[in-house]
C-alpha cells in the first residue's frame, strides 16, 4: 500500500470499529454480566501485553475467558482445545470468538487494525524468532483483529503451527490491499456466524 491507501485503511479501521462497538454493545453487556455472574469477584476484561507495530508492546483487551490468575505460577501457555483453565462462559465465548470484542477498542486506539497478523506475546516471539529471524518483518504492519493466517490456518497451539502462521502472515504482508482486507473481514465474519471452528 502507498501512503494514501494506508490512510484510507486506517480511516476504514477506525470507522468500522466504532460502528461495531456501538452495534454490538448490547451483546457485550450480556457477556460482561455472564462473566461477572460466574465469578463475582473476577475481572470482566482481561489485559495482556502483546507486541505490535514497529515492535512496540501494547495492552490487548479481551473478555476474560479463563479463571483468575490462570498463569500466575506458570510460564505462558498456548490455548488448547478443552483447556482446563477456561470458565464455563469462557469456553462458550472463546469457541465463538466473542471474547475478542474488546479488541475493537484496540483498533480505535490505533494499536491494531481490523486485518493483520495476530499479535503475539514476547515469550512466544522469542521462540519463533530462534527458528525464523524474519518474524520481525511483521512489525511493518499493525496487528489485526482478523487475520489471513487465522482464517486459513486456524489458531496456533504448537510452535509448528506458529511457523506455518508466520509463512501466511508474510504472504499477506507481501500482497495486502484494501480489497484483500474486505475479503478477509467478510469470510471471517461468515465463518464466525456459521460456527466454523478455527
Amino acid at each position: 500500500m502507498n501512503c494514501i491507501e494506508r490512510c484510507i485503511k486506517r480511516t476504514f479501521d477506525f470507522t468500522l470499529a466504532l460502528v461495531s462497538l456501538v452495534l454490538f454493545s448490547p451483546v457485550m453487556l450480556v457477556i460482561a454480566i455472564l462473566i461477572r455472574r460466574e465469578e463475582p469477584d473476577g475481572d470482566v476484561i482481561y489485559t495482556q501485553e502483546r507486541v505490535g507495530y514497529k515492535g512496540r508492546p501494547f495492552k490487548l483487551y479481551k473478555f476474560r475467558s479463563m479463571y483468575m490468575d490462570a498463569e500466575k505460577d506458570n510460564a505462558p501457555q498456548l490455548y488448547q482445545e478443552q483447556d482446563p483453565r477456561l470458565t464455563k462462559i469462557g469456553a462458550f465465548i472463546r469457541a465463538h470468538h466473542l471474547d475478542e470484542f474488546p479488541q475493537l477498542w484496540n483498533v480505535i486506539k490505533g494499536d491494531m487494525s481490523f486485518v493483520g497478523p495476530r499479535p503475539e506475546r514476547q515469550y512466544f516471539i522469542d521462540q519463533i524468532s530462534a527458528v525464523r529471524p524474519d518474524y520481525e518483518r511483521l512489525y511493518a504492519l499493525r496487528p489485526g483483529l482478523f487475520s489471513f493466517a487465522t482464517l486459513y490456518n486456524g489458531y496456533t497451539d504448537t510452535l509448528e503451527k506458529m511457523i506455518r502462521r508466520l509463512d501466511l502472515d508474510i504472504k499477506y504482508l507481501e500482497n495486502y490491499s484494501l480489497w484483500t482486507d474486505i475479503k478477509i473481514i467478510f469470510l471471517t465474519s461468515q465463518s464466525i456466524i456459521f460456527g466454523k471452528k478455527f
